[in-house]
């Protein structure tokens, strides 16, 4: 699986051109998404912002274009808690191929209760699986038109201590905010894990990749106009952590090179050098409990059922 020394070198400041490329970040408008889009917009790739708000889709535009004039971007419509409109989200893209879809849009709860969709499916479940599930779907033809489409999904370092339990994949049993998030990111890097062998298995070209960001806080996070401020309290705060943790401006170059590396090979998951963590981006081993066969192959029937797409790649 790997094609990368462990020794390699690759510079998070130096990207190589993507002038003919264009890619789509969900939730691109803020956090890690922000600036996974700020660092593609360097490379001269049409870089799209999926958000739901079109106007902190435009503040974020705006702040990217600050810092590179001439930026290729543009803003879709996206709201991945409603699989209805997720399917129309092609049409508003304009675009005749699609380099990269990174699924990177996700919705986090502190405290009960348990909240559902229209559709009736637990939020978190619903917005960083269910609808990345629908849309890279309807993303199918683009991505395939493109010659080595790459589907990147954000993953968390919290899924680690996660289960999958076939059963109740939504937590309707002893809910806990906290579990059900780290449960809705295992869900999205299993399901990931999952779609590159069933890729590979239909001679795709288009690969499925995992990526997280570590530990990354707003706390040390720099400032984007009208994106993100920060205090001078907020600063304090993140002194500590700082020892161990990283802002989301970093948190995004483990996601930015499974984009953009030529030698990234589906199936691999890549994360911050230091204890994924902090640290330059480097390829990581995958753990058994994200890719059980058992599992996965529950986890595709049952989110191709929930989110209304047809469970045998033909298009991909």
């Amino acid at each position: 699986m790997s094609s990368v020394s462990p020794h390699d070198q690759w510079d998070v400041h130096l990207l190589p051109s993507a002038a003919d490329k264009s890619f789509l970040v969900t939730g691109g408008n803020a956090g890690i998404g922000y600036f996974v889009a700020e660092q593609l917009a360097g490379t001269g790739a049409v870089v799209v912002l999926g958000s739901r708000d079109r106007e902190r889709a435009l503040a974020a535009m705006a702040s990217i274009r600050s810092r590179i004039p001439g930026a290729r971007l543009r803003h879709v419509s996206l709201d991945l808690a409603d699989l209805a409109p997720v399917r129309a989200v092609v049409d508003g893209l304009g675009l005749d191929r699609l380099d990269a879809v990174i699924n990177n849009a996700g919705v986090a709860i502190d405290e009960p209760p348990r909240r559902t969709t229209r559709d009736g499916h637990e939020l978190m479940f619903a917005v960083n699986h269910l609808g990345h599930v629908a849309l890279t779907r309807e993303l199918a033809p683009l991505l395939s038109a493109a010659p080595a489409a790459r589907i990147v999904t954000v993953g968390s370092f919290a899924a680690r201590s996660e289960r999958l339990d076939p059963d109740d994949f939504q937590t309707l049993r002893d809910y806990r905010p906290g579990r059900a998030y780290g449960r809705s990111k295992l869900a999205q890097m299993a399901f990931a894990f999952e779609l590159d062998r069933r890729l590979r298995a239909v001679g795709s070209t288009v690969l499925s990749v995992v990526a997280h960001p570590g530990g990354a806080l707003d706390s040390l996070t720099p400032p984007r106009a009208g994106v993100h401020a920060v205090t001078r309290g907020s600063r304090l705060r993140g002194l500590a952590p700082g020892l161990l943790l990283q802002g989301k401006d970093r948190g995004a170059w483990p996601i930015v090179r499974a984009v953009l590396d030529t030698r990234v090979r589906g199936g691999q998951m890549w994360g911050p050098r230091a204890f994924g963590l902090r640290g330059a981006p480097r390829l990581e081993s995958v753990r058994a409990h994200m890719t059980d066969p058992a599992i996965a192959g529950r986890l595709w029937d049952t989110s191709c059922d929930w989110a209304g797409v047809e469970p045998h790649l033909t298009l991909l």
